[in-house]
C-alpha cells in the first residue's frame, strides 16, 4: 500500500508541475487516459476476455462519472496546494456512506457517523480562514468546491465498480475508465491545446504510469492484506504529497490544514477499524 500511496502521490505531483508549464487539465487528462487505455487494454489481452463486457449501460455510467471526477480532482491538485487538495479527496468516505444508504440500502454503523462528523468539522477548520476573510492562508473557494465535487463522484463511481463487480472484470471495468476519458478530454481541450516539448511528454507519460504503480499498489495490498489494514495505510499518500508540496512547490501547509486533516484522517480511520472490529465480533 505505499507503494500504491507513493504512485497517487507522484502522479499528483507531476500534474501540478506540468499545469505550472500552462498544459491544461483536460490535456493532463486526455495524456493520462492515452497511457491508461493502451495499458489497460494490453491486460484485457492477456486475460483473454471481451474488453466490452456485459452491462455496457453501467460500464459506460462509471466511464462518465469516473471522467468527471478525474477532472475535478486535476482541477484542484492544479489550484490548491498539493496536500490540501489531497485531504480534501479523502472526504468520500461520507458520501460513499450516505449513497451506499441510498442506492445500496446500507445502513451507516456508528464509526460511519462519526468519520462524518469528523470530516465535516475538519473540512471546515480547513476552510474557516476563507470564511474569516483571513487573506494570508486563503484557499479558493471555488477550488475547494471542485475538489469536493471529486470526491463525491469518486464515491459515485466507487458505488457503480462495487455493482460491476457482480458481474464484470476487474480489467475491463478499469478499460471503460480511459475509454471515455480519452474521447472526453479531447474534445475538451480541442481549442486550447498547448504542444508539449518533449520533457513535458516525457513528464505527461509519467502521469499514466504512476497511476498505473498506484492501482498495482493498490491492487496487491488489497490482495495481500486485511482490508482495514490496507485502507489505513493508504493514508500516508497525505504525507508524500505534503513532503512533495514542500520539497518541489515550496508549500508550507497551514496549521488549519494540520488541524483539519487531522480531523478528517481520524475520522477516516475511525470508519475502517471499526468495521473491521464490528466483522470480527
Amino acid at each position: 500500500m505505499l507503494l500504491s500511496a507513493l504512485g497517487f502521490a507522484l502522479m499528483s505531483a507531476c500534474v501540478k508541475y506540468v499545469s505550472t508549464y500552462g498544459i491544461p487539465v483536460f490535456e493532463i487528462v486526455a495524456a493520462r487516459a492515452l497511457v491508461s487505455l493502451i495499458l489497460s487494454y494490453l491486460d484485457v489481452k492477456r486475460k483473454r476476455i471481451s474488453i466490452w463486457g456485459n452491462n455496457r449501460k453501467l460500464l459506460l455510467a462509471r466511464g462518465t462519472v469516473g471522467t468527471m471526477a478525474l477532472m475535478c480532482v486535476y482541477y484542484s491538485v492544479t489550484t490548491l496546494p498539493l496536500a490540501e487538495a489531497t485531504i480534501l479527496q479523502y472526504v468520500h468516505p461520507v458520501s460513499t456512506a450516505l449513497l451506499g444508504l441510498l442506492f445500496l440500502k446500507e445502513r451507516i454503523q456508528l464509526p460511519t457517523l462519526i468519520c462524518i462528523g469528523l470530516c465535516i468539522l475538519g473540512l471546515f477548520v480547513i476552510v474557516q480562514p476563507n470564511m474569516a476573510g483571513n487573506q494570508a492562508e486563503d484557499l479558493p473557494l471555488f477550488s475547494v468546491m471542485i475538489a469536493l465535487l471529486g470526491a463525491m463522484g469518486s464515491s459515485i463511481a466507487y458505488i457503480i465498480v462495487r455493482k460491476l463487480s457482480r458481474t464484470e472484470d476487474s480489467s475491463v471495468i478499469i478499460f471503460y475508465f480511459p475509454l471515455v476519458a480519452l474521447p472526453t478530454s479531447i474534445m475538451l481541450t480541442w481549442n486550447d491545446f498547448v504542444m508539449p516539448s518533449l520533457y513535458l511528454t516525457f513528464i505527461l507519460v509519467l502521469i499514466g504510469i504512476f497511476t498505473q504503480i498506484g492501482q498495482y499498489g493498490l491492487t496487491k495490498a488489497m490482495q495481500t492484506q486485511a482490508a482495514g489494514q490496507a485502507s489505513a495505510y493508504s493514508y500516508i499518500q497525505i504525507v508524500f504529497s505534503a513532503l512533495i508540496g514542500v520539497w518541489v512547490f515550496n508549500e508550507i501547509p497551514s496549521i488549519w490544514t494540520y488541524m483539519g486533516g487531522g480531523l478528517i484522517v481520524t475520522g477516516a480511520l475511525i470508519n475502517v477499524f471499526g468495521r473491521q472490529l464490528k466483522l470480527i465480533k
